[in-house]
Order: structure tokens, then sequence, then C-alpha cells
């Protein structure tokens, strides 16, 4: 369930950055965005630390891995805004191909009891709903 929780969020984050320049709002500056984004992966880094009991240097990875993956995202999901894109899949298609980037650099530095727990916390479902929408295809 903290997985479905963390994809509600990004994709609640990406939302967010994409909807306030239209809502009669003033367009968030770059900085805000970024202070918004590291507020996001400061959160995460502690959710993930409390659940999964990380080491110091495992949220350094986890905190570079979120910050790295998250930014290039957006900037992905920006490129296709200004395109005008239309089709939801193409920017379905840029989360999964990000969610499952974390997925991997995760696999890499988490222990093999880490694994377990975070693939059974919603890892595995959110991986499974991607691989479901691959198959559609």
């Amino acid at each position: 369930m903290k997985i479905y929780q963390f994809l509600c969020v990004i994709a609640l984050f990406i939302l967010s950055v994409f909807t306030a320049g239209a809502q009669n709002q003033q367009p968030q500056t770059p900085e805000q965005k970024e202070k918004q984004l590291m507020e996001y992966v400061d959160k995460e880094v502690q959710r993930l630390s409390t659940l999964l009991d990380l080491e110091y240097w495992q949220e350094f990875y986890v905190d570079s891995t979120l910050t790295h993956d998250l930014k290039g995202v957006t900037e992905e999901l920006e490129k296709l805004q200004a395109a005008k894109v239309e089709n939801a899949d193409l920017y379905q298609d840029v989360q999964d191909k990000w969610m499952q980037k974390i997925d991997d650099s995760y696999k890499r530095f988490f222990t093999d009891e880490q694994w377990k727990k975070y693939w059974k916390s919603g890892a595995e479902r959110a991986w499974k709903t991607r691989e479901k929408r691959k198959k559609k295809k």
C-alpha cells in the first residue's frame, strides 16, 4: 500500500507542476518547483528509512535516486506538455519508465530483506500494474 501511496504522491506532484499555471495563478518558479521536489524527496527518504531501517549510506542513495529520477520524469513530462501531446498513454509510459528505473536502482543497494519488505509494501503491485499496461500495447 505504501508504494501505491508513493506513486499517487508522485502523480500529484507532477500534476501540480503542470496545473499551477492553468489555474489563474502565477506559474511556479523553478525555485518553487525545486523546493517542492526536495520536500517530497525528504519525506520519502524518511518514510523508506523508517519502513526498511535503512543505513545512512542507503538513505543517501535513495535521496540521490529520487532527486535524479523525479527531475527526469518531470522534465520529460514537461516536454510532452510543451509539444501539446494529448495522448494520456504517452504520459503514463514516461511515468512507468521512470518508476521502473527507481525500482531497479533500489534493488541494487537494498539488502535482500529490505527489498522483500519494499516489494511487499506495494512495489510488487505497482510493478504488476506496469507490466499489464506493457502487455496491452
